[in-house]
């Protein structure tokens, strides 16, 4: 039986496992995008989570809340369907100017991209009930409830739900810790874990990911 690791080692097979898979030229030009702009990425480990989630799932049609620099995008698209469409909201219309610009250089065909500018609650809640194979968030901690309950009604029997920042910086997991942002998200984790019909999981990979299976 091998040993428990020391925390030590741990820390270290954090740092291995996020290196693992070496990145895409594309990949690596969104992340010096996203520091150009000052935002923060998805790190290298959960990006490359998410490929295999949207390849497991031969996932079409996506939906993404919270786009960024397009890191979290292209490597969704890695893993999609060649066919697929990408839906991803953002409230920061500029942000989703250096986005297109990054899935384009990354020669994705202009057909498999719907980048939507807007308050993404009331973006989802246009979309079609159980219509997508997997919503990705990452979005304001603090309406993350709003957000799962319409990933949920979008989402078709047998998608994915995966959300990030779900352990917000090692926070979560300290009880003692009590700001807003962490109570909302501890709490929308344990509502997750309770509700009938998901088989979910909680990763840490990045900043966390909770990775949830509808029906």
């Amino acid at each position: 039986m091998t040993p428990q690791a020391k925390p030590a080692a741990h820390v270290a097979s954090w740092a291995y496992t996020e290196s693992f898979i070496p990145e895409s030229d594309a990949a690596r030009a969104a992340r010096a995008a996203s520091l150009e702009h000052h935002l923060v990425p998805i790190s290298r480990g959960a990006a490359q989570t998410l490929t295999v989630l949207a390849r497991l799932i031969q996932a079409k049609a996506v939906v993404e809340v919270g786009t960024g620099a397009g890191v979290a995008s292209l490597a969704l698209f890695a893993g999609m369907d060649p066919a697929g469409t990408l839906t991803s909201i953002d409230a920061e219309n500029d942000v989703l100017q250096v986005a297109r610009t990054v899935v384009k250089q990354a020669g994705i065909r202009p057909q498999r991209q719907r980048f939507i500018a807007g308050r993404a609650l009331e973006v989802l809640g246009k979309l079609t009930d159980a219509a997508y194979d997997l919503v990705y968030l990452d979005a304001d901690p603090l309406e993350s409830g709003e957000y799962i309950e319409q990933a949920l009604r979008v989402l078709r029997p047998g998608g994915l739900l995966i959300f990030y920042h779900a352990l917000m910086g090692d926070t979560v997991a300290r009880e003692s810790n009590l700001d807003d942002e962490t109570l909302v998200v501890r709490e929308t984790l344990e509502a997750v874990r309770e509700m009938d019909g998901l088989t979910s999981v909680l990763l840490p990979v990045g900043d966390g990911l909770l990775v949830t299976v509808k029906g």
